[in-house]
């Protein structure tokens, strides 16, 4: 092979290599906008689906009945295009007192958790309420309805001893609001988290408006 014939071959390598390195690196590119095309579309669709859940938080209102008995009562205002709700209730304490110091003497992490640290609890033994009042199963409400609950007075901890502790106890939480989770449920749809603070006044308090 002639000097030329060498050159021409080694130019033709060369090219080929060019070639064969810009096909590559085009076809990288190609490969990373539609991946970052993807992750875009991906987000745009996660932002809406989030949007659309929001838009569609159910709006409910609770109340508190105290005389002749202690009910609350759970309405079901909109919106109607979500169809029968499932909604299960849950006592909030008036503060997170579980990761409260532990000093000798006091009442350990499991006995503050096993009071209700508000003025009301569901009654144990109805409406399927746990033994402690803390929480009641699920149950279904249509767009207009209203549902009822049994409450009574929560139960003051052991340690509030004394002539006086039923009364420290009450006069703690005489005006204090009955705080609630409700968690909201509809098939085809992530859960809803609502919170309340229910007045003793008997007026309603709103959640997810």
């Amino acid at each position: 092979m002639s000097i030329v014939d060498t050159s021409i071959a080694a130019a033709s390598a060369a090219f080929s290599g060019l070639a064969a390195w810009g096909a590559w690196k085009a076809s990288r590119g190609a490969n990373a906008a539609a991946l970052k095309a993807n992750e875009t579309a991906t987000s745009v669709a996660q932002i809406e689906r989030d949007r659309w859940h929001k838009e569609l938080t159910p709006q409910l209102r609770i109340k508190l009945q105290a005389e002749p008995h202690h009910v609350l009562y759970v309405r079901f205002d909109s919106p109607g295009t979500l169809g029968e709700l499932n909604v299960q209730l849950t006592v909030r304490d008036d503060l997170d007192r579980s990761r409260l110091p532990y000093l000798a003497g006091t009442p350990t992490p499991e006995q503050r958790a096993e009071a209700i640290w508000g003025p009301y609890r569901f009654r144990p033994g109805v409406d399927e309420a746990d033994n402690l009042g803390r929480s009641v199963p699920a149950f279904p409400l249509l767009p207009g309805d209203r549902h009822r609950l049994a409450l009574d007075p929560s139960l003051k901890p052991f340690w509030y001893e004394g002539a006086d502790g039923e009364h420290r106890w009450r006069n703690e939480y005489r005006t204090a609001p009955i705080r609630l989770w409700a968690v909201c449920a509809v098939p085809g749809h992530k859960p809803w988290k609502l919170a309340f603070a229910v007045p003793q006044n008997g007026s309603w308090a709103l959640g997810g408006a």
